[in-house]
């Protein structure tokens, strides 16, 4: 995953839920405990993000990660690119997907029956 892709997903997700563990995140995007706490980091240090100790929890280990203003505005520009990135992609993607039709002949390719589904297993 691209870094700044990394940055707007765990963004993306504080923002929709401020009390997500950093195990959490990790689970939710699929990369080490260690990538989210060195991104969380680095997006504290930019001023994006703030951590907040949950103020009734004894224990005081657990954290709410509030977006800053500045956050919010780095959210909006990561947003584009992401995009943009993505319509990119898309385009190769049905470029390809074309010249793979046009090798094997559109005739082919409309008449190929689905896949058979797998039998189960009892």
């Amino acid at each position: 995953m691209h870094p700044e892709e990394t940055h707007y997903r765990i963004i993306k997700l504080i923002e929709a839920q401020p009390d997500i563990t950093q195990r959490q995140l990790a689970k939710a995007l699929d990369i080490s405990l260690g990538k989210v706490n060195y991104c969380l980091k680095a997006l504290i240090e930019k001023g994006q993000v703030k951590a907040r100790n949950f103020q009734r929890n004894p224990s005081k280990r657990n954290y709410v990660y509030l977006l800053t203003p500045k956050g919010i505005e780095e959210k909006g520009r990561l947003t584009a690119r992401f995009l943009k990135r993505k319509m990119a992609e898309y385009e190769r993607l049905k470029q390809e997907i074309e010249q793979l039709r046009f090798e094997l002949g559109q005739d082919l390719v409309d008449s190929t029956p689905p896949l058979a589904e797998c039998p189960a297993k009892d």
